[in-house]
């Protein structure tokens, strides 16, 4: 039935989306949850997942919606919190496939201050938990962590750091595709979450950013061009570095 329902949300949106897309669903803690379904009314949804409306990409490191897509909404009394012990490991899972095989994967988390259902992504503190970018290679002709993603049944596994303070928070998950010379990408979901446990930690400082304003066009791996650069054997994954609790 699960999978039905997947099936049924690509297909209605296969004429317009056929190159790109975004995170469908969800593995938390063993449980599976169904993401929102773009291209259909949010009236009546009912997701862990915010509203995202599209599957095209986000060009501009600067647009107003980069923290949850856009329109990133609350889904009101349809917006679920899946609970998740600190420590667990979450899935997304993205459309297969995903069509693009170059670029980073970043994660990210928000501590909400509060209930997430009712906050606003663009006002909150980010910290990433997670990313990979280059794995071998050269820019151009390498293997990266998109076509690793599409190789694990265009799946990529994080785990919620285990000393994380409990309470309420977004988990947002990035694909930066930089196929396109000078011509970034970007597609980002989230997702809400109700981490327990006993942890005390949380980031400070330069481990928190803003969406937007934790990018821009001249960072090096954003405005980029891969194929001007044969030669080249490393990427620089834009953002703050990653958090391990």
């Amino acid at each position: 039935m699960f999978a039905s329902a997947v099936l049924t949300t690509l297909a209605l949106a296969v004429g317009q989306v056929a190159a790109h897309g975004g995170v469908l669903s969800y593995q938390i803690n063993g449980q599976w949850y169904q993401g929102f379904k773009p291209y259909n009314t949010p009236t009546g949804q009912v997701s862990i997942q915010r509203e995202w409306d599209t599957y095209n990409p986000i060009t501009d490191p600067t647009d107003s919606f980069l923290a949850c897509n856009n329109n990133g909404a609350s889904l009101g009394s349809g917006q679920q919190s899946a609970t998740v012990p600190a420590g667990s490991k979450v899935t997304a899972y993205w459309n297969n496939p995903w069509p693009h095989a170059i670029g980073p994967v970043m994660v990210y988390m928000a501590n909400c201050n509060g209930a997430c259902t009712t906050a606003t992504p663009s006002s909150l503190n980010w910290f990433k938990i997670d990313q990979a970018g280059l794995i071998s290679g050269s820019l151009a002709n390498g293997q990266w962590a998109q076509g690793e993603l599409i190789a694990n049944n265009n799946s990529w596994t994080t785990t919620i750091p285990s000393s994380l303070k409990p309470g309420e928070y977004f988990i947002r998950h990035e694909l930066l595709a930089i196929h396109t010379s000078n011509q970034p990408q970007f597609y980002p979901e989230c997702a809400q979450l109700k981490v327990t446990g006993s942890g005390s930690a949380q980031p400070s400082g330069s481990y928190l950013v803003k969406f937007p304003g934790a990018y821009k066009m001249s960072d090096p791996g954003v405005g980029i061009d891969i194929y001007s650069q044969p030669n080249v054997y490393n990427y620089t994954i834009p953002g703050p570095a990653v958090w391990h609790g």
